[in-house]
């Protein structure tokens, strides 16, 4: 090569360099790019995308891995080698605080018998010998093959100097000790509006049922704010290793959603929480007065209301007797003058009114007070929570009131082994309705409950697309003309419950614009063999393009 041909050579490579350089000075910069992925974008056209770039915390586009690359400057890349990326999972009804509590008790769930729930609290016992009280929760007698409420005499022979409080799986009924009963001074003449204290040949069983269950809890030692804090932080560790970005605590006072928010701004707690706050007269004036209280992680604008108690512990409150105990309706937790009271103050402010209703009885009378108040056609978003039972004359008023159902999936799947023998054979069809309830309004939000149901959001949508337990059980599924499609079920996890909580135009789907929350699966729960869904496992979870899993 001559001097002369060196020195062109040299000056077309420096001009390359600085062109290049140049080039990539004015790329727009991005914090981070995922590409080589199949993003199920959840956006109305249900399309999909090989990429997504994010800056800030929010998604800044999406295309393909070629043009996203070309395009932008990222900090950091992520080559997803072709797994599945959905928007960050919403449970628009949990418990998120109880997680954390539940966490640290002993934990009955899948007993099979109560000899077995002895053994595992005298082994926690032994593993805690500085808790004041054994607390446990979890136990279901429909597992056993006794199928009846226990009572307390192997409690009180195991622990006769030590309280003890046993929550059912439901959240819905207790079993104590005669040693938590003394604390408490419960008698058999103990009487509670929209509870229950059993009693049986004049004797306390031990078992108190839904608004009863405050007799006991008066006296259980309180928590600290430190225990609190370490009990949201174990909570939130479990939720984003199953994809969950959104939490939707149904029910806290105000002091807890004032730690939430607190750790929230101190960056801590990072998982996003759209707070129910619980009724009673001091949250209902102090949040009514205070209003909707929203920032990027807590959203505060409804209130959690409880009409019956629960299915399994005959606490549903029934338009007819239980099947299989005909002196039984099951009850209200308040009035329907109660009810329709606190249902009006909250329709006077902007809050959301969100109920508990289990029974047929439960949701006739709620949708009856919902549309008197709400009239017709409406945007307030009023929620029923579970909508569990619901007699076919009722589900119309769904639609003719615009109410979102807010559903479990699980508890279908939970419960199918004993409903029928609680509701009959005709009127359980009525039950788990979930694509009667779908085609009301066209959305329906589909959560857990838990800790009542296990945290995994693929456990919910298995149960809804399949209707079966985690043994495939039963073959064909259970009542599947009310089985939801995939891209339905998916979008009742995501973007319908965004939208059941407010928020679909910041979070939900992953378009332009919004929230970076994400998740990155190791199969395709859209085409993945129903058996295997709920096997499959979360690579990584995003909360606003931030790593948290």
């Amino acid at each position: 090569m001559t001097l002369t041909s060196r020195r062109f050579f040299y000056r077309t490579l420096i001009c390359l360099i600085i062109g290049q350089s140049y080039a990539f000075a004015q790329k727009p910069q991005a914090d981070l790019i995922v590409h080589n992925a199949v993003v199920y974008t959840v956006n109305k056209q249900f399309s999909t995308a090989e990429a997504f770039a994010v800056k800030d915390g929010k998604f800044i586009d999406i295309g393909s891995s070629k043009d996203l690359l070309a395009k932008y400057n990222a900090k950091q890349k992520i080559d997803a080698n072709k797994k599945p990326v959905y928007p960050g999972f919403y449970d628009p009804h949990s418990h998120f605080l109880g997680l954390g509590q539940m966490l640290n008790q002993c934990d009955l769930v899948d007993t099979k018998s109560f000899e077995e729930i002895v053994e595992r609290l005298q082994k926690f016992a032994a593993e805690h010998p500085d808790h004041q009280w054994i607390i446990g929760r979890g136990w279901d007698q429909n597992d056993w093959d006794i199928k009846v409420f226990p009572t307390k005499e192997l409690l009180d022979r195991a622990f006769p100097n030590k309280p003890v409080l046993l929550t059912r799986i439901d959240g819905h009924a207790v079993l104590v000790n005669s040693k938590a009963i003394q604390l408490a001074k419960i008698s058999p003449a103990s009487k509670v509006n929209g509870g229950e204290v059993e009693v049986i040949d004049g004797q306390l069983t031990g078992i108190l049922v839904d608004n009863a269950m405050g007799l006991i809890k008066r006296v259980i030692p309180s928590t600290t704010d430190k225990e609190k804090q370490n009990m949201l932080l174990a909570a939130q560790k479990e939720c984003v290793k199953y994809g969950l970005t959104t939490v939707s605590d149904a029910g806290l006072n105000q002091d807890d959603i004032e730690l939430i928010d607190k750790m929230q701004k101190a960056g801590t707690l990072k998982i996003r929480n759209y707070v129910m706050v619980s009724l009673g007269i001091r949250n209902l004036e102090y949040f009514i007065k205070k209003g909707i209280y929203k920032t990027d992680r807590l959203n505060v604008r409804s209130f959690k209301l409880y009409a019956d108690g629960a299915l399994g512990s005959r606490g549903a409150c029934l338009l007819k007797p239980y099947s299989d105990e005909p002196a039984k309706t099951g009850f209200l937790l308040l009035s329907p003058a109660e009810l329709e009271r606190s249902l009006t103050a909250i329709y006077n402010s902007d809050f959301q009114a969100n109920t508990h209703c289990i029974g047929d009885s439960a949701n006739r009378l709620i949708l009856n007070i919902y549309g008197k108040l709400l009239k017709g056609k409406n945007a307030r978003r009023w929620r029923i929570e579970h909508a569990q039972v619901v007699s076919t004359e009722d589900v119309p008023k769904f639609g003719r009131f615009s109410v979102i159902p807010s559903i479990q999936a699980t508890h279908a799947t939970s419960d199918m082994y004993w409903a029928g023998d609680r509701l009959g054979n005709e009127r359980v069809k009525t039950a788990y309705a979930f694509q009667d309830l779908l085609k009301q309004n066209g959305v329906i939000a589909n959560g857990s409950d838990f800790p009542v149901e296990f945290v995994n959001p693929l456990f919910g949508f298995h149960s809804v697309v399949a209707r079966q337990d985690a043994q495939n059980y039963p073959k064909g599924g259970f009542q599947m003309e009310n089985a939801l499609t995939r891209e339905q079920a998916l979008k009742a996890m995501t973007i319908w419950s965004a939208y059941a909580n407010f928020e679909e135009k910041e979070r939900g789907s992953i378009e332009t614009g919004k929230m970076a929350d994400f998740v990155i699966l190791e199969a395709d729960i859209m085409k993945e063999a129903k058996e295997k869904l709920r096997n499959i496992k979360v690579s990584n979870t995003f909360i606003g393009g931030e790593k948290v899993y």
